[in-house]
């Protein structure tokens, strides 16, 4: 545990008076600044009597006394990359209010189509102001676009060195904040003090060292509503199956949380834990025992899950990012239900229901608004303070600088073996399906 390198890069010192003086309106409610030296445990559950031996510590995140400059001079730069999430536009709002209303920055460019807009002979930026983005919260989506893809680092690197960029904000998923990575490492090998900062976005909740990502919170509440639907579905017709297929591309999280919040499956099937189709104890003996002792059942089915069960499943295709293009597991699983009751002829009836699109365009709920805001203050603050390749994140509750280089050795996943998944177990009643081990 003592491995992890949790050092923050700083592009140049910091000697500047910052203007943040106050909180709030009472002149005397001086801040309390951060400094370097406070931090938070990386692991912060122990068994007592054992050493756990480690001391990794995150850096706190919040307003440094002293900055790398005066703000009035510097210009930042926003992109947004990857697919849509809930909360884009409350992350890009928060982020040129805080470097607006709390610094002075003049200069803010919103960079259009993410790393596309960087590219050569991309897309203009558009300057953006507190007036430009006043409402975009109540909206979905992002108002700079976002595009999937990997483009030239040297080639992004001269646009924002023409462009006179001081602080670039990287909103983004694991494959956007490897891109951030690769840019800081080229600014560093160029010499330029630019201030690369990501933010976490994930509608997956699959980004390492991030307690939740934001818009989670309001996939989880699409989703839940939904199970309901598809439990209200199930139980009003003779020998009913609903199927909710929900995001989750290699973890999860929506699939087992929805399931949680909604308490009306009795299936729920993730990519961590595979699950057997036709062998006894599998996925339809287990479905037909439940039809007819119920004569309704609800299945949830993240994305990713069951793969395995297509031919030829490890020629799978990729995406502009890199990721797999995983085939349409609820479509399978309505086919293979259908025929296995058919052949007994005992047909059922079959819901199928897909709200992925509905969830990604939805605008953020209420804590997820907080939750984006808090962290565009936070990303701001570590680029005044001359921090470099790093990521801002909420970790155990608190707010924390994470390198970059911790942040894309992999993916979050659920803990087969854990207490989310057990809590799920418990909640469904379901049993093992699985024949094999869990990923």
């Amino acid at each position: 545990m003592n491995d992890y390198d949790v050092s923050i890069t700083q592009i140049s010192e910091c000697t500047f008076p910052t203007p943040l003086k106050f909180a709030g309106r009472d002149p005397s409610a001086a801040i309390r600044y951060r400094q370097d030296a406070d931090r938070v445990r990386v692991f912060p559950c122990l068994r007592l009597g054992e050493d756990d031996g480690q001391d990794a510590t995150f850096e706190r995140a919040g307003p440094r006394e002293f900055i790398t400059g005066d703000p009035s001079q510097m210009t930042a730069a926003i992109l947004t990359c990857g697919g849509l999430c809930p909360g884009l536009n409350d992350v890009i709002r928060g982020l040129v209010m805080s470097l607006s209303h709390h610094y002075g920055v003049r200069k803010i460019l919103g960079i259009r189509y993410g790393y596309a807009g960087l590219a050569t002979g991309g897309h203009p930026p558009v300057e953006l102001t507190p007036e430009t983005v006043d409402d975009i919260h109540r909206d979905g989506g992002t108002i700079l676009g976002v595009s999937r893809g990997k483009q030239d680092v040297p080639a992004m690197a001269r646009t924002l060195l023409d462009w006179g960029v001081d602080q670039l904000f990287v909103i983004g998923g694991d494959g956007t904040q490897r891109g951030a990575l690769e840019l800081s490492e080229e600014f560093e090998r160029l010499g330029a003090p630019i201030a690369v900062i990501g933010i976490p976005k994930t509608i997956d909740n699959d980004i390492l060292w991030v307690d939740q990502s934001f818009g989670f919170d309001t996939a989880m509440e699409i989703a839940s509503r939904v199970v309901n639907d598809a439990h209200v579905e199930a139980r009003s017709a003779e020998r009913c199956v609903g199927v909710v297929k929900v995001m989750g591309r290699d973890s999860g999280y929506i699939a087992a949380y929805a399931a949680l919040a909604s308490l009306e499956a009795n299936l729920v099937l993730v990519p961590e834990v595979p699950f057997s189709l036709d062998d006894k104890g599998g996925l339809l003996d287990f479905l037909e025992e439940r039809i007819q002792e119920k004569d309704h059942a609800v299945i949830v089915v993240a994305e990713g899950a069951g793969q395995e069960h297509f031919e030829n499943a490890e020629a799978q295709k990729r995406d502009a990012s890199g990721n797999r293009l995983h085939r349409d597991i609820g479509d399978l699983l309505c086919d293979k239900i259908r025929q296995y009751f058919n052949a007994k002829q005992l047909p059922v009836n079959l819901k199928y229901l897909d709200p992925s699109y509905s969830v990604r365009s939805a605008p953020a709920c209420s804590t997820d608004r907080i939750y984006c805001t808090r962290l565009a203050h936070s990303a701001v603050h570590a680029a005044m303070a001359g921090k470099t390749g790093m990521m801002v994140s909420r970790w155990t509750g608190h707010y924390v600088h994470v390198p970059l280089g911790m942040v894309t050795q992999g993916r979050r996943k659920i803990d087969p073996t854990g207490s989310l998944w057990r809590t799920v177990l418990e909640s469904t009643g379901q049993p093992c399906l699985s024949n094999g081990k869990p990923k």
